[in-house]
C-alpha cells in the first residue's frame, strides 16, 4: 500500500505535464530486473525502478528526450562493457509517453500489482513483532498485527493493518493463500493456539514461532498428544530467524525478514509445495 501511495504522489506532482512510462519488455541472461519491472519518469522526477546503474539512467535519458517529443522507439542495451556494466545480460526497455487523461490507466496497473502482494500476519506486537512490522513495511507485502493488548497494538509502525482480538487463533482461517504466519505473542498457551490454527492450513508460504529448540520441543510433545499429525509440524519453523549473538530486535527482526521473503518467492515461483 505503501507502493501505491508513494505512486500516486508521484502523479499528482505531474498532473500537469504526464509522465512516461519505461517497461521491460524483454530480459536476457544476467538482468538486473525481469519483465514486470517498470518506472514513470517526469520532467524532474521519477517513481519505481528498472534496475538502476548505467541501465536506468540510460533509460530515464531516453525518456526525457520522448516526454521532449523524440520518437519512442523501444531501446536495446547490451549490459556489457559498452555501457560500464558487467552483467553480461541484455535488456529491451519501451517508452510511452502517459498524459495526465490517462493516469487512470496506470493508477489501475498500480493497483492491480498492489493486490498481489502477499500478506504476512504478525501475531504479537511487542519489541520484536514492531521491529519486524517495520522491515516489512519497506517491502512488497501486505502487513498485519494481530494482538490481544490494546495498549501493545497502538504501538504498531504506522502502514500495518491492526487487528485487537481475543481470539487471535481465529483470524487464521481468513487469511489469503500463499501468505505468511509468525507469532511472536507473549503467552505461549496463545502461541500454541495460533501455530495449531496455522499448521491445519497447507496453502501458506511460511509458519514460524519465535523461541528456541526446546519451545519447539514442547510444542511438538503437546502437539501430538492433542492429536495433531506429526507430519505437519514440517510446515513449522522454530525457532525463526538466523542463530547470531545479536539478540535486539532489530537484529532479529532483520534476520526474519530475510527468510520470510525467500519463503514467499519459493512459493510465487511454485519452489515450495503445500504439505499433505
Amino acid at each position: 500500500m505503501a507502493r501505491l501511495e508513494a505512486y500516486r504522489e508521484f502523479a499528482s506532482a505531474f498532473a500537469e505535464h504526464g509522465y512516461v512510462l519505461v517497461r521491460v519488455i524483454e530480459a536476457k541472461g544476467s538482468t538486473p530486473r525481469n519483465t514486470d519491472a517498470w518506472m514513470l519518469v517526469s520532467g524532474d522526477g521519477c517513481f519505481g525502478t528498472i534496475g538502476g546503474g548505467r541501465l536506468e539512467l540510460e533509460a530515464i535519458e531516453r525518456a526525457r528526450d520522448v516526454l521532449a517529443g523524440a520518437t519512442a522507439a523501444p531501446m536495446a542495451l547490451p549490459l556489457g562493457p559498452a555501457i560500464g556494466q558487467c552483467c553480461g545480460g541484455h535488456v529491451t526497455l519501451s517508452f510511452e509517453v502517459i498524459p495526465p487523461a490517462r493516469f487512470g490507466e496506470i493508477d489501475a496497473m498500480a493497483t492491480a500489482e498492489d493486490a498481489k502482494d502477499p500478506e504476512v500476519w504478525l501475531f504479537g506486537g511487542g519489541h520484536v513483532g514492531r521491529a519486524l512490522a517495520n522491515a516489512l513495511l519497506l517491502l512488497p507485502v501486505k502487513v498485519h498485527v494481530a494482538e490481544t493488548r490494546a495498549d501493545e497494538l497502538d504501538l504498531t509502525p504506522e502502514g500495518a493493518e491492526r487487528h485487537l482480538t481475543a481470539l487471535p487463533e481465529s483470524l487464521v482461517a481468513g487469511i489469503a493463500p500463499g501468505g505468511a504466519v509468525i507469532v511472536l505473542t507473549h503467552d505461549h498457551a496463545l502461541d500454541f493456539l495460533i501455530v495449531s490454527a496455522a499448521l491445519k492450513r497447507d496453502d501458506l508460504a511460511q509458519i514460524g514461532m519465535i523461541g528456541s529448540d526446546t519451545k519447539r520441543a514442547t510444542f511438538e510433545h503437546q502437539f501430538i498428544r492433542e492429536g495433531g499429525d506429526r507430519a505437519q509440524l514440517s510446515k513449522l519453523i522454530c525457532p525463526i530467524g538466523r542463530k547470531i549473538p545479536d539478540k535486539r530486535p532489530e537484529v532479529i527482526a532483520a534476520t526474519v525478514t530475510a527468510d520470510i521473503i525467500a519463503a514467499l518467492a519459493d512459493w510465487r515461483d511454485g519452489k515450495a509445495q503445500p504439505a499433505s
